[in-house]
């Protein structure tokens, strides 16, 4: 699946944090845990894919310096899969220096809405084929007429 987007197509809705909170829990064997403060963590087999992070020093505003209080971190397939979501100029996905050499991108909440819902859909999905068994991903991935 090929994680890389242009515009909003005609009709395209821009995405939401309860769409995240959605599509994660569709797919198969999920759990959401809880972080330390009570933030979601959606894991398969035990392995996280979708993560909604608590205020790090990693990822603050520019101009004030104070740390993003809503920022989710999505697992990627790979490095090239990492480089061309945040290299795109037209994706708000980014990453910091606490990621280098981590498979994942991260997004802010204020800025999901610049993702259609079919592109968080293809996030998400591809986000927990980086992390679910071989046998789960195949199983899915059969089931969805992909393989």
């Amino acid at each position: 699946m090929d994680s890389r987007r242009g515009g909003h197509g005609l009709g395209a809705r821009g995405a939401e944090v309860a769409d995240v909170h959605a599509l994660a829990t569709a797919m198969p064997h999920v759990t959401c845990v809880r972080g330390s403060a009570g933030n979601p963590v959606y894991q398969v087999g035990g392995k996280s894919f979708v993560f909604f992070r608590t205020p790090r020093p990693d990822a603050t505003d520019p101009r004030t310096g104070e740390r993003y209080d809503d920022v989710i971190m999505f697992w990627v397939e790979s490095e090239a899969d990492k480089q061309a979501l945040v290299d795109d100029p037209d994706t708000p996905f980014f990453t910091t220096a606490h990621f280098e050499g981590h498979p994942s991108v991260l997004i802010r909440t204020a800025r999901l809405a610049e993702v259609s819902y079919d592109e968080l859909t293809e996030i998400v999905q591809n986000a927990w084929l980086s992390r679910a068994s071989a046998r789960r991903a195949a199983q899915w991935l059969a089931s969805q007429g992909l393989r």
